[in-house]
């Protein structure tokens, strides 16, 4: 499985659809994944999964303004390409299970 890392510019409908049903009162400390970067930076996010990845979306008053005002039947006006700007981290916990 896969591991990304995503800017709230980036986001897809179908991470923002999936980050509001798995939070739809909004999230808390207690959901916030903290991890340093390989800039020795900290780095914020909410992870939300599919079938074939693990999405690690970097927390932002704006991802939260979003996640807050969104409405499944309008389109979400993000970059619906991640790929550019995403970055894939190696899964190490296949080799455990």
């Amino acid at each position: 499985m896969k591991r990304v890392i995503v800017d709230y510019k980036k986001l897809t409908n179908e991470i923002l659809s999936l980050l509001v049903e798995k939070y739809p009162d909004g999230y808390g400390d207690d959901d916030i994944i903290r991890f340093k970067n390989a800039n020795n930076e900290t780095v914020e996010a909410l992870e939300v999964r599919t079938d074939d990845a693990i999405y690690l979306v970097k927390v932002s008053t704006r991802l939260a303004n979003t996640m807050e005002n969104y409405d499944e039947d309008e389109d979400f006006d993000g970059n619906d390409d991640i790929s550019s700007d995403s970055l894939e981290i190696p899964d190490e916990s296949d080799d455990e299970e």
